[in-house]
């Protein structure tokens, strides 16, 4: 009797397989329908759109106008606050503001405030004139990029701290997603609408599309903000270093308490780890060649003969979906064959896309070329974004995300500012195809450090163990 009942149960219990990976199929689906990952979406675009309005964009507006490339280069040092956001992230994290914080609470008060400070200076931005005032321009744009790391550091924490477990790689990938739009929008968008109306009218429309982020801010919850055991620990270890210092109570134990918490804590908690700088200096120069020829991409293209649509056509319509396939090409190899090993990968390919901007430099305004050239170079791209992106992911402590992820995306935008500013006059020197074979050789130095990463973090640490 037993036996019979077994033998009748057994066609459901080898069909409730089958039917369970459906149904986790469907439960995998249903996450990108989640209120929460729908607002990132929305969060991704706003944190994206700024940045090509003081990058590429304004680096084809700067060359329309006659501003030398080795000037352009040059102002490409105007992007330096997303190299310096670490300085002001912990008190965007920490720091409740008046009025909008006990209206909105301290995430979307914060969010707020940037979206309007950066559309007022994307205004500004657009009715300046850089073929009478280029210093002007730069000056703006500078005030550009402050309102936009701002609004980066932000979003970063309410990314994090709004989703779980079950959402975190639904929210990132449409994270990704909805900065590749943002971009898109001030990429291909700005260049059409000034193609059809005037850079004025470009920058103003790109101002209208920061409201995006504030309806979104505006609708969505605020966050609860978690802590980490080894976070609790450290604060409560500093309050009793306090309490055994009668000189030190009242309104000086709160500031020097608040101030560990929010600025020494995780930065102290990051030199913890094992190989933390040599890490530093990996995450500085990773994609150093990636920076010197996209710096000069904008001029490049104007310099061999392409019209403001075939740029805005090929290199940011085209580009962007094969950025998109490379990024989510780059989260399979990651799953595959591990962090590091796509990093190295995804170096390797980046590196050599640059030779096709070489070989399009000799050939001259081929839009075929230009096509295949783009699409090679921002999948390519992808992969190793993708893998680089999962790589500072991993280095952050749950109780700083927001601070430590603003250290370690600073230090890329760092590297990058510093040294990339220089690629404008290597341009002039060097001329085009030569210049594109030097960017080729700046991958270089990134991956020699990610060997050395390999060969000291082999057990555990920052980088964690091939495959």
């Amino acid at each position: 009797m037993v036996n019979q009942t077994n033998w009748r149960k057994a066609p459901a219990a080898m069909a409730s397989p089958q039917n369970s990976s459906l149904q986790a199929w469907r439960d995998a689906a249903m996450v990108y329908f989640d209120r929460r990952v729908l607002v990132v979406l929305f969060l991704g675009f706003s944190s994206g759109l700024p940045l090509a309005l003081v990058g590429g964009t304004l680096s084809v507006w700067l060359r329309e106008e006659g501003i030398s490339r080795a000037t352009i280069g040059a102002l490409t040092l105007v992007t330096m606050p997303y190299a310096l956001k670490f300085l002001w992230a912990p008190l965007v994290d920490r720091l409740t503001l008046p009025v909008l914080g006990p209206l909105l609470g301290r995430r979307r008060g914060w969010a707020l405030l940037t979206q309007v400070l950066l559309a007022a200076a994307l205004v500004g931005l657009g009715t300046s004139d850089p073929a009478a005032d280029v210093w002007r321009t730069a000056w703006l744009a500078v005030v550009v990029a402050f309102c936009s790391a701002s609004q980066d550091i932000v979003v970063d924490a309410y990314r994090v701290e709004t989703l779980d477990e079950r959402t975190q790689g639904a929210g990132a990938a449409i994270y990704v997603l909805g900065y590749r739009f943002g971009l898109m929008a001030s990429g291909a968008g700005a260049l059409f609408v000034a193609a059809a109306a005037g850079w004025e009218a470009a920058y103003l429309a790109m101002a209208a599309l920061v409201g995006v982020g504030m309806i979104t801010v505006l609708l969505a919850p605020e966050p609860k903000v978690a802590a980490s055991a080894e976070s609790r620990a450290r604060e409560a270890h500093v309050a009793a270093w306090l309490a055994a210092r009668p000189h030190l109570r009242g309104w000086r134990a709160d500031t020097l308490a608040w101030l560990y918490a929010a600025v020494v804590a995780p930065f102290a908690q990051f030199m913890t780890r094992r190989a933390w700088a040599l890490a530093l200096g990996f995450i500085a120069v990773y994609k150093l060649g990636d920076v010197l020829a996209g710096n000069m991409a904008g001029p490049f293209y104007v310099d061999i003969g392409f019209s403001k649509e075939e740029i805005a056509s090929v290199t940011k319509l085209f580009g962007l979906w094969a950025a998109i396939a490379g990024g989510l090409l780059g989260g399979l190899l990651v799953g595959r064959v591990g962090t590091v090993r796509a990093l190295m990968i995804g170096g390797v390919l980046q590196m050599l896309s640059n030779l096709g901007f070489a070989l399009l430099a000799a050939k001259g305004a081929d839009v075929g070329l230009l096509a295949l050239v783009v699409g090679i170079e921002n999948l390519t791209g992808g992969v190793a974004t993708a893998a680089f992106v999962a790589y500072l992911s991993g280095l952050c402590d749950v109780a700083y995300t927001a601070t430590q992820y603003a250290l370690l995306s600073s230090f890329f935008k760092l590297g990058g500012d510093l040294l990339g500013a220089n690629a404008g006059w290597l341009a002039e020197k060097l001329e085009w195809f030569n210049f594109f074979l030097f960017s080729t050789a700046g991958a270089l130095p990134g991956l020699l450090l990610l060997t050395l990463l390999l060969r000291v973090e082999r057990e555990r640490g920052l980088a964690p163990a091939p495959g």
